[in-house]
């Protein structure tokens, strides 16, 4: 299920979003551009979805001229949108994949966001090592555990494959023999049993 499952998530918001008084931020991070799912980035994309094309000029020149604008003038501008919509979800999809050092200001921004405005809502999904970090800064955040389909299986292997410190070591044919038989195992082993992928919805009143 995976991204299927955030997918259908963020889908269904939108469906309510054009119903209803609310503005749905969304970004979907993938681990083969790790390297540029920085907080300035993640927080600049939600930004973006929330304003449009209206992005203030400052911080617009400052992504245009390969600067890195300042992670508070990011801050205020979104507070300052935010505080003027009544209802406000955002999702990430793929926590996990935002650079480990950039990872805790990340979760602490987020935080700062909900606090601040009370209208606001965070959806993400990750695998279960974030969790312990993301309860840290949520404490009244509800994990919805989310079993993986094959394709989610072959998802995580080949990202596992791709990471090896040592590639040439395999060649195509010994790779997908890796991942088929690793299938084959994984598949009878998450009947019934707990996840690799949780969906955490992060829930505040």
């Amino acid at each position: 299920m995976g991204r299927n499952s955030s997918s259908l998530v963020i889908d269904r918001l939108c469906d309510q979003a054009r119903e209803e008084d609310i503005v749905v931020a969304w970004l979907y991070c993938d681990y083969k551009a790790q390297r540029e799912h920085t907080v300035i980035n993640i927080l600049g994309a939600i930004l973006k979805r929330l304003v449009g094309k209206a992005i203030p000029e400052d911080i617009r020149k400052a992504f245009e001229e390969g600067r890195r604008p300042l992670l508070a003038d990011l801050m205020r501008i979104l507070r300052i949108t935010i505080a003027k919509l009544p209802h406000v979800f955002i999702c990430i999809d793929g926590l996990d994949e935002c650079l480990p050092n950039d990872f805790p200001k990340l979760l602490e921004s987020l935080s700062d966001i909900v606090r601040e405005s009370p209208g606001t809502r965070i959806f993400l999904t990750g695998r279960p090592h974030v969790w312990e970090a993301v309860q840290k800064h949520f404490t009244k955040a509800i994990a919805i555990p989310i079993t993986p389909n094959e394709d989610d299986i072959r998802n995580y292997v080949e990202m596992k494959l791709d990471r090896d410190d040592t590639p040439d070591a395999m060649d195509n044919r010994l790779r997908g023999e890796i991942v088929r038989i690793i299938l084959d195992k994984m598949c009878n082993m998450f009947v019934g049993v707990s996840s690799i992928h949780d969906v955490y919805l992060l829930k505040l009143s």
